[in-house]
């Protein structure tokens, strides 16, 4: 029973790791930042990666208990990638703790606004993304933002139709990539 606990964990985190990988690869793609108006900066790659965690996640949170608990894996294995990048980037050890709450609280933020905008809220996709996504910038085409909502919505759909099992593999896929 111990061991089986042990080996299953050990999966999950495994799972957990591939997923990320994905996330990470497929928001790094240079489409969302030359057509969708990302910013190449840090604060823009860290919406990128939020943001196909969010998808991931949002599937694996409707799923059983197996597929939540790797949604918590998946939390995990992001927020100490988010700590070690920190780290890498200069930031001191006792400041690392504050930055990593602080994004986690905004992860939290846009996880609430983005399932509540695709599954029919008050407020829309675009106008979320635009608060959140882009609300670094000083302006922002409402073409970038359309193309990524539409993208979003593409992606959520298409990861609906493909069901929870795949993302037990280790495996993500978002579908077609924006266009202009």
């Amino acid at each position: 029973m111990v061991f089986s606990k042990l080996f299953r964990r050990k999966r999950q985190e495994q799972q957990a790791a591939s997923l990320y990988v994905e996330i990470v690869t497929r928001a790094r793609m240079p489409v969302f930042y030359e057509i969708a108006a990302v910013p190449d900066t840090v604060d823009g790659r860290f919406e990128m990666i939020s943001l196909h965690a969010f998808l991931v996640m949002r599937h694996l949170r409707r799923g059983d208990e197996a597929a939540r608990t790797l949604s918590q894996s998946l939390f995990d294995q992001m927020f100490a990638d988010m700590d070690q990048n920190l780290r890498e980037i200069g930031i001191g050890d006792l400041s690392v703790g504050k930055h990593i709450k602080k994004m986690a609280k905004a992860f939290y933020g846009r996880v609430a606004a983005y399932d509540a905008a695709l599954d029919g809220g008050e407020e829309t996709l675009e106008e979320a993304l635009m608060r959140n996504h882009y609300g670094t910038l000083e302006s922002v085409s409402e073409d970038a933002v359309c193309i990524l909502a539409d993208y979003v919505r593409n992606a959520d759909a298409h990861m609906a139709a493909k069901g929870v099992e795949p993302l037990h593999t280790g495996t993500v896929d978002f579908g077609p990539l924006p266009r202009e």
